[in-house]
């Protein structure tokens, strides 16, 4: 009873309250509901007044203590921290969309049931935790990270823009070879952060800078993913409808919903050809967040301290 009463229950409420309402707001815009329709715009209204009257629990200790709530707002006052939760949503990002997408675009393409396109992310997967394990017991050794997030970054950026330029017509090497080069990256810095982050405020933040960067984590896998459902469903059903004339929309959006739908299945010919190009276009479309998340990265990198010509310096200072 002592461990409940000390969660911060109104800032867990508010926090879960604007996420959902948000992630409603992006998912259904433009295939439940209509961009400029009432229903959207409540969404993101309540979202928006959500996010404020979080931050202003946050901001006062409403109804919990400074050292209990669940965001410290003090963290947003260092750009250094900032930049932090940045590239750890950006890491997060490199890693849950190819999750997602890599199997998906076996299972349209390929054919690949749901166990046979998982085993494609093998390559990504392996390369991502080994270079993780690398990064931290390099890090613990050397005390330096900054290169890691640069070369990270650049991984991830060349791996996004390889991976924006796939087709139905590429083959499955260079898909590996891209997923590889992302898995690399992705890997290099997805845990820099926490031991970043941990080392850069008072030994009394610590369990703040965990929860801090915790928070940048879930929230670039959520929002991500979030933003890649909602443009590959509208894109989709956008390239889709003028080569299905008279066939229902619902219809059509239960064909992108799954390559095991009886509508995709019944396709045949130049129909088929043009449907599944239009459903890979509007994928690769998603590969645009990694781009933008190794982009950023690599420009963050570029800030961090330099010690002497090193691109780095040590975690403890």
């Amino acid at each position: 009873m002592a461990r409940i009463k000390q969660l911060d229950w109104l800032g867990m409420v508010l926090n879960i309250g604007s996420f959902v309402s948000l992630i409603m707001a992006i998912n259904f815009g433009g295939t439940l509901y209509a961009w400029d329709s009432g229903r959207e715009i409540a969404l993101f209204v309540v979202g928006g007044l959500l996010i404020i009257a979080f931050g202003v629990t946050q901001a006062y200790s409403v109804f919990t203590t400074p050292t209990q709530r669940l965001f410290p707002g003090e963290f947003l006052r260092d750009p250094f921290l900032v930049m932090l939760f940045a590239m750890m949503a950006a890491a997060s990002t490199a890693i849950f969309v190819p999750t997602y997408y890599i199997p998906l675009y076996f299972q349209f393409v390929r054919g690949d049931t749901a166990l046979e396109a998982a085993v494609r992310l093998l390559p990504f997967i392996i390369l991502m935790v080994f270079f993780c394990i690398v990064n931290g017991g390099a890090m613990s050794k050397t005390g330096y990270y900054a290169p890691w997030y640069l070369f990270g970054g650049a991984m991830v950026l060349i791996g996004g823009a390889l991976m924006y330029t796939v087709e139905e017509t590429t083959s499955t090497s260079k898909i590996y070879g891209y997923t590889v080069l992302i898995g690399i990256g992705s890997g290099s810095y997805i845990q820099a952060s926490f031991s970043v982050a941990q080392a850069k405020v008072k030994p009394e933040q610590l369990p703040l800078a965990v929860g801090y960067i915790s928070l940048a984590q879930t929230a670039g896998v959520v929002i991500s993913l979030a933003i890649c459902g909602s443009v590959f469903l509208n894109e989709s059903v956008k390239g889709i409808t003028p080569f299905l004339e008279g066939v229902p929309a619902a219809a059509i959006k239960g064909a992108v919903a799954g390559s095991g739908s009886e509508l995709f299945r019944s396709l045949e010919g130049e129909t088929r050809r043009n449907v599944l190009h239009a459903i890979i276009h509007a994928m690769d479309k998603n590969y645009i967040l990694l781009i933008a998340a190794g982009a950023m990265t690599v420009i963050g990198s570029l800030f961090m301290k330099v010690s002497l010509h090193i691109l780095a310096y040590p975690i403890i200072e």
